[in-house]
């Protein structure tokens, strides 16, 4: 993730979101509550600035426990990143285990974001690395990769790759706008695609809907997701800005999603993902916040939906148990 959003709280705004109680929708979960089962994070990288860093896998693996955090699909730069969570995942008892599921990421480095498409290196590198598979078990997908200029997904690897997924049954993480949706899915119709963001660049709903419906295997995952949220919920004795997971005041009601996308959610309860995108350290450090959020404006959906788009559906996806 190339970008952040940052989160900034007017005094007019805060005013008005502390009249959210009375006016939340009867969604049949308490809105101060939210949403407390298990979380599946579709987008998690640990990346070598994190690990050789102020994150030990102790430490993440910590943040994702305290957080209710029971899965995570890892993908890093480099893969080392991956492997190492998935030799935690094989060493931990089960009542403590994180499960990881395993996708390739394609960079070894930064310089490989934007040239990608057209290095056969890569597409060497993810064949090698398939094959070498993880301690928690066989890769599962690629991704996430970078398409900064959709024509670049029409680039020769780019091809190569989505064909390549769907004849090993690997589903794919994306970041990318609406119009490489349809160019990848024109390589790999079968695909399973994982829509990073549901469109870096705020397509609308309407035309993320007529994606969803075009195409059976697309799913959208929510992190940085614009016009998501309408009314976010305040904070109790906290203000805006990069909290670590032990500073992040907690939620003192719901966040209310916008309409369009709420009912977006309700019509396909079984094609959303939620996801951290920790590409920076700063994630990390409020990755406790990040999943309050998540659980905050889950508690404005129907106690059953907010379980798919929390937990079921990536455990649908990746064949997963019950946490």
């Amino acid at each position: 993730m190339p970008h952040v959003l940052m989160k900034c709280l007017s005094p007019l705004a805060l005013c008005a979101m502390l009249g959210f109680a009375s006016t939340a929708r009867a969604s049949g979960a308490s809105p101060a509550a939210g949403y407390d089962g298990p979380l599946f994070d579709a987008h998690l990288h640990y990346n070598v600035e994190a690990y050789e860093g102020p994150y030990p896998l102790n430490d993440v693996l910590a943040r994702m426990r305290g957080s209710g955090v029971r899965a995570v699909i890892a993908n890093s730069r480099p893969n080392e990143g991956t492997q190492m969570l998935a030799r935690a995942h094989a060493e931990s008892d089960a009542r403590e285990r994180v499960a990881v599921v395993p996708f390739i990421r394609l960079y070894r480095n930064r310089m490989d974001y934007g040239t990608w498409h057209e290095d056969e290196s890569i597409y060497a590198m993810v064949q090698e690395e398939h094959a070498r598979g993880t301690a928690a078990g066989p890769y599962r997908g690629i991704g996430e990769f970078h398409l900064y200029n959709s024509a670049n997904a029409n680039g020769p690897v780019a091809k190569k790759l989505m064909q390549y997924a769907q004849l090993h049954g690997l589903a794919v993480l994306a970041h990318m706008d609406d119009t490489a949706v349809d160019l990848l899915m024109a390589h790999a119709p079968r695909a399973r695609l994982i829509w990073a963001h549901t469109g870096i660049g705020g397509p609308s709903p309407a035309r993320v809907r007529a994606l969803l419906e075009k195409y059976p295997g697309l799913m959208g995952e929510l992190s940085y997701r614009p016009g998501l949220v309408c009314n976010e919920a305040p904070r109790q004795g906290g203000g805006a800005g990069s909290l670590t997971e032990a500073s992040a005041p907690a939620l003192s009601g719901a966040s209310q999603l916008c309409p369009e996308w709420r009912e977006l959610m309700l019509k396909f309860p079984d094609r959303f993902l939620i996801g951290s995108d920790t590409w920076v350290n700063e994630r990390w450090a409020s990755y406790g916040e990040l999943m309050r959020d998540y659980r905050s404006w889950l508690a404005d959906l129907p106690p059953d939906v907010a379980r798919r788009i929390a937990w079921g559906n990536g455990a649908a996806l990746f064949q997963l148990g019950l946490p």
